[in-house]
């Protein structure tokens, strides 16, 4: 099994592999070349991230400075937006789901280094994924262990490192981030009349 392999299936990897080293090379030259592209070249930064992600959906809008590890291990589904600086380390395959908002300076880290310094400095790691449910917001400098997955339709207040499952259709907030109260219809302001009058002009 190659050390690609073991990454994928959740083993512990050499982090120092040859192979592993050229795979972030390739990546780091894909997301370059993205962050240098102008907002006008659509299918410029279409065709990119189809190059640097696993699969990538319609409409998807990715703000400059973003960077990842591989980009091989990242499903983003259709009508994302992802705003500036944000970071996924994914060494673990991570999955943003359709309709999710990222706020600026996300990260997302589903690497974990070896706690015994012995097997760490020799280069040992293991993964594990994340998974951004439908319809999510992360607001500003949220952090995202491995392991993690969030909820459809839950919103993660800003600076709160997420270390434990969110379940769907909540306000989660902190460090360690924990739950505070479930989104109700209470929470719907006059915008929602406004769209319902735009669906029946239709």
């Amino acid at each position: 099994m190659t050390e690609w392999e073991k990454l994928r299936s959740g083993n512990i990897y050499n982090d120092f592999d040859e192979d592993l080293f050229n795979r972030r090379v390739r990546a780091k030259k894909l997301f370059r070349q993205y962050n240098k592209s102008d907002d006008s070249e659509t299918e410029l930064r279409n065709k990119i991230m189809t190059e640097l992600f696993e699969s990538v959906g319609k409409s998807v809008w990715i703000e400059p400075d973003f960077r990842c590890e591989f980009g091989k291990n990242i499903t983003i589904e259709n009508n994302v937006y992802i705003n500036f600086g944000c970071i996924i380390l994914d060494c673990a395959k991570v999955t943003i789901g359709s309709q999710t908002l990222i706020g600026p300076n996300v990260g997302m880290y589903a690497v974990n280094h070896c706690l015994d310094a012995t097997e760490r400095v020799n280069g040992g790691c293991f993964g594990k994924p994340i998974k951004v449910g439908k319809r999510v917001w992360l607001g500003g400098d949220v952090k995202i262990v491995g392991g993690v997955t969030i909820g459809d339709d839950t919103v993660i207040g800003t600076g709160s490192v997420v270390t434990k499952d969110i379940p769907s259709g909540v306000v989660a907030v902190g460090n360690p981030c924990k739950v505070i109260r479930k989104i109700t219809d209470e929470d719907k302001t006059e915008y929602s009349q406004y769209i319902e009058r735009l669906k029946n002009n239709d």
